[in-house]
């Protein structure tokens, strides 16, 4: 597939697994291909259409993250448009956790707003606080299409 431009505001579908589509925006990107991206459902026959997301807004999305550009970058996930007036701050940078196995201790960790890749800090947190933030890591493209379509079954 072609090479596709994308920046922030650009809404996209991603395919699920086995049929249909969910919907995301890219909130932040970096030149380095690392995203920050809102996903939101329901699921979707065909590819969303830009006036089906106008009244869209974060608190509504069902995941939040970053990911990397390769389903954009490739083509793979087909970018819908971008609404005019589109403004990163209604779109936060979230804080995330980050949860240790092996020590069963909580870090909240702070990334830089402009730009999802560079981490300014992280903090010791209680475990229960863990469930209320994005989880910190990079999803791959696979791995946002399997857990949208674990979410919108």
């Amino acid at each position: 597939m072609a090479t596709r431009a994308y920046q922030e505001g650009d809404w996209f579908a991603v395919p699920l697994q086995w049929n249909g589509f969910g919907l995301g925006l890219v909130a932040r990107a970096n030149r380095s291909g690392v995203l920050l991206g809102y996903f939101f459902g329901p699921r979707r026959d065909v590819v969303a259409e830009l006036s089906d997301v106008q009244l869209l807004t974060s608190k509504d999305a069902i995941l939040v993250g970053k990911f990397g550009h390769l389903g954009l970058k490739g083509g793979e996930w087909p970018i819908v448009g971008r609404i005019a007036g589109w403004d990163r701050r209604d779109w936060p940078m979230p804080e995330f956790v980050r949860y240790e196995e092996l020590t069963g201790r909580s870090f909240k960790v702070v990334y830089d707003d402009g730009n999802p890749n560079k981490r300014l800090r992280e903090e010791e947190i209680q475990p229960g606080v863990a469930e209320q933030r994005p989880k910190d890591g990079l999803m791959g493209a696979g791995f946002v299409e399997i857990i949208l379509t674990k979410l919108l079954a």
